[in-house]
């Protein structure tokens, strides 16, 4: 799917600025994949379409979960989470992408997974540190993400982590674990 192709059909699903931010995390994650040797055309896509299904109606997300067999601890969790899982399952429905490189580049933006790929960690990493993103500490995981992807990627989910505990917020056990798997592959 051509650039052009993709960014339109997203582009009725977003409001003005997550298209931006969309625009933004597909800089990022082209830019990302150049640097580490992943291919820049799923990148660019999954970057297109990671928040596809961002702004779909929660009790949409929460049917399709179901229906979809998809985890069902989902739905115990913050519904920040849905988009993501639900987003690769319309990507391929609605968009026609099959492929699973991509879509699990998609499907695991948000909370990640123990055995990311590379393509899983450039976007997760192009979501958290595109241009747009303000926060404390974004300036310290650009800066690694430049030089190391792995530890970038720890310390991304280190602070998701510890702001949803410092909220009393649940943290989704697949974040835990691939926070945890990380750490023990990269030594520490």
């Amino acid at each position: 799917m051509e650039r052009k192709e993709a960014l339109d059909i997203v582009k009725g699903q977003l409001t003005e600025h997550r298209y931006q931010h969309t625009l933004g995390v597909m800089e990022t994650a082209i830019k990302l994949a150049g640097k580490y040797g992943v291919d820049m055309e799923k990148a660019e896509l999954a970057a297109i379409f990671h928040d596809y299904a961002k702004f779909r109606p929660k009790d949409e997300m929460k049917k399709m979960i179901i229906e979809q067999r998809m985890p069902k601890d989902l739905l115990e969790y913050n519904s920040e989470l849905w988009h993501a899982p639900v987003g690769a399952y319309l990507a391929e429905k609605e968009a026609g992408i099959t492929d699973r490189e991509v879509l699990d580049a998609i499907r695991y933006h948000t909370s990640g997974r123990v055995g990311m790929t590379l393509l899983d960690k450039v976007i997760y990493l192009a979501d958290y540190i595109e241009p747009g993103r303000h926060f404390p500490g974004v300036e310290e995981i650009r800066e690694l993400a430049e030089k190391d992807l792995d530890l970038a990627l720890v310390q991304a989910m280190k602070n998701t982590i510890q702001f949803l505990m410092k909220k009393n917020q649940p943290v989704y056990p697949d974040t835990f674990q691939a926070y945890n798997s990380l750490v023990i592959n990269s030594g520490g």
